[in-house]
């Protein structure tokens, strides 16, 4: 339904056309604003995050990625420049202080069990809020609600996952366990080594970020929102009141702003008063080809699995089987070092025997993105020191696709002085003002 002219009256600027920046306008066009998007690049374009993830919506990701203990294999993170987990020795001096937040985060299974709670509130529901914003886009196919494997050597490896399940059972996840058989039936795909698994199945996937966001804008624009391709650079302020953003060289007239740029909301949140420790997590995944292009017709798996031992999520999507992994942690400037691409490539030779070894260069597509992350894994959703007038909507790490959707609403209620529909007190950027506390 297309809003009425005279229900437009707040004008938003929103900087970003990801996920995130998509469902903001879109649930800021039903609150009754005027919607401008401001995106650098095209709407689900491979310069986005949003664009490379590996397509869950996994209302269980609750587990931030620092856990107890943790600390004792940062030697190995600086050493391994190939390990799931890399921090760049150059660049270990820079990140030194978002690496201790980051520790610290998940010092105790308390404050693992804290941000937990804390998630699960942004998650719950995720597949089905995507599900209806996928319907209103046209694009509902994208979306899958059939659940999510884990997979693991055995039931000890699954144990020594401990922590987390239990903690997602605290928060109110429910699950199935899979002896051998059952699991092999569910995805007969599997290598044989694979003896346990998990099935959650409130879970679900999308079939093509890229499309889905580029679908999710197009519905946002049909519905009345305008669209620019520029990179916003700062705002104009007046009196404490947000008068413009200003992008390209030129000032886009305003009444509101949300900062969803992702990896690249740092320096446009300091302009808008807050110094917040935002990192990008460097992600890398790999595509093969629809098995058409494949010179053989192997048995591709048909439900999306992350596997234990690869530390790697697989999925199947509409271009054709893709895993998604590897955090290296090396800044926006540097460049990628596609061996780690080339080491989830092998990953999934020996999650899945029926491919064809090697696999056919022809077939692949390698990309790196950057996920925006806050030390805590914790995004920040709330208004900026510097203005009510402007709202952040970034740093959501590794949970953003699945997040989007209740982040979106979130949005548009402090758009519209409305009460949110979670707490926010645990996604307050202003969180980072207290003083620190190992």
């Amino acid at each position: 339904m297309h809003l009425r002219p005279h229900a437009m009256t707040r004008h938003v600027v929103i900087i970003g056309a990801g996920i995130v920046g998509a469902v903001s306008a879109i649930e800021a066009l039903r609150a009754g604003l005027r919607v401008t998007l401001v995106e650098a690049g095209p709407a689900g374009g491979e310069q986005a995050a949003s664009y490379g993830n590996a397509g869950w919506l996994s209302s269980h990701s609750v587990i931030a990625p620092a856990e107890p203990g943790l600390w004792k294999k940062v030697p190995g993170f600086v050493l391994d420049p190939l390990g799931p987990l890399a921090i760049r020795m150059r660049y270990l001096p820079q990140v030194a202080p978002w690496l201790m937040r980051y520790l610290a985060s998940g010092w105790t299974e308390a404050r693992v069990e804290k941000t937990a709670h804390a998630l699960r509130a942004l998650l719950v529901d995720a597949p089905a809020l995507h599900h209806d914003l996928a319907s209103a886009a046209g694009v509902a196919a994208l979306i899958e609600r059939r659940g999510l494997l884990h997979a693991y050597p055995s039931r000890s490896d699954f144990e020594a996952d401990g922590l987390a399940w239990r903690v997602r059972h605290k928060t109110g996840v429910r699950w199935q366990e899979l002896q051998a058989d059952a699991l092999h039936a569910l995805e007969p795909a599997l290598h044989p080594r694979y003896q346990f698994g998990v099935w959650v199945g409130e879970a679900g996937h999308c079939r093509d970020p890229g499309a889905y966001v580029g679908a999710l804008v197009a519905h946002a624009c049909a519905q009345g929102a305008a669209s620019i391709c520029a990179q916003a650079t700062g705002f104009r302020f007046e009196s404490g009141r947000l008068r413009a953003v200003r992008a390209a060289g030129a000032d886009i007239g305003c009444d509101a702003a949300v900062i969803a740029a992702g990896a690249h909301s740092r320096a446009l949140a300091a302009l808008a008063g807050d110094l917040l420790p935002l990192e990008t997590e460097r992600g890398y995944h790999v595509i093969v080809d629809a098995p058409q292009m494949l010179p053989e017709r192997p048995q591709l798996p048909q439900l999306p699995v992350m596997v234990s031992d690869c530390k790697a999520g697989a999925t199947p999507m509409e271009r054709g089987l893709r895993i998604a992994g590897q955090v290296e942690i090396a800044g926006l400037k540097a460049a990628p070092n596609w061996r780690r691409a080339e080491i989830l490539r092998d990953h999934l030779l020996r999650i899945f025997p029926g491919l064809p070894a090697p696999l056919p260069a022809a077939s692949l597509h390698y990309w790196m993105g950057h996920r925006p992350s806050m030390p805590d894994g914790r995004p920040c959703i709330g208004y900026a020191s510097a203005s009510r007038d402007v709202v952040h909507a970034f740093g959501h790490g590794h949970i953003g696709l699945a997040s989007a959707a209740r982040t979106g609403r979130l949005v548009a209620q402090l758009l519209s002085d409305r009460t949110p529909e979670i707490d926010l007190a645990p996604f307050d950027p202003r969180r980072f003002a207290r003083p620190f506390a190992p």
